[in-house]
């Protein structure tokens, strides 16, 4: 915040400082150019890839469980088997040979059924162990790619550390000269604006791209009063104010 009363100038002179270190540090940012979305990116994918081994693995332990089940049910099954085809030579009468034999046929069924889910598990096993195999050369692959463009970034941010730590404390120092509100209305355009400028001068009769009017021109250069774009809300300045500042 401003430490002591200022006028309304010095005020529009301090937010084009600060406007110029922040293009400044923003040109620092550009420098890195889309590798930090890469790198997220990138990692949300391995993300979605272990995620999938994940599941793969815990569907093929659910299937090893199932499969022991279906082989105690299959010998279940056939210890009844046996059990019913002794009874039979035992019975009386036809009707418990019949029951019998039902029994008999209900267990082969079951027998048969059995083996045919253990086929398909097997099956899904197979399958399962190729897509596995796929998956693991993809994450091999999106490693060596994270690791290859954090190295990217990290020379990146090496070779600008210097520069943007100069930057960084200019900032802090020209943010003191600013009041809290007009301070607090430009950093609320800096995230509204695409290019990050918030305090624009007047070049051709035109500021950021958008015609200002001769009467609108006249105010600003009075340099009594904040005014901003009717069209994007950014702060103008007369391009004399601001090309003072800058070499100041």
């Amino acid at each position: 915040m401003a430490t002591e009363t200022t006028t309304i100038e010095d005020q529009l002179r301090a937010l084009v400082r600060l406007q110029i270190i922040d293009s400044k540090i923003d040109q620092l940012t550009k420098l890195r150019g889309d590798l930090p979305d890469e790198i997220r990116d990138l990692e949300d994918e391995r993300v979605g890839l272990q995620t999938r081994l994940g599941k793969i693995d815990q569907d093929k332990k659910e299937a090893e469980v199932q499969k022991k089940k279906l082989k105690l049910d299959i010998a279940e099954s056939e210890g009844l088997i046996r059990k019913y085809e002794e009874q039979q030579l035992q019975v009386r009468n036809n009707r418990e040979y019949d029951a019998l034999t039902k029994e008999i046929e209900a267990h082969r069924q079951r027998i048969q059924t059995a083996y045919e889910e253990i086929e398909r598990y097997d099956n899904l096993e197979d399958d399962t162990a190729e897509t596995v195999d796929g998956a693991d050369d993809a994450l091999k692959d999106l490693e060596a790619r994270i690791q290859e463009k954090q190295v990217e970034l990290e020379k990146v941010v090496e070779e600008t550390k210097s520069e943007q730590g100069q930057f960084e404390k200019q900032r802090s120092k020209a943010a003191k000269n600013i009041d809290d509100r007009y301070l607090r209305a430009y950093e609320r355009l800096r995230t509204r604006v695409r290019d990050g400028r918030a305090v624009v001068p007047i070049e051709r009769g035109a500021a950021a791209g958008f015609m200002v009017p001769p009467q609108r021109q006249v105010e600003v250069r009075q340099r009594d009063r904040i005014i901003v774009s009717e069209h994007d809300g950014r702060i103008i300045v007369d391009d004399a104010l601001f090309q003072e500042a800058a070499a100041s």
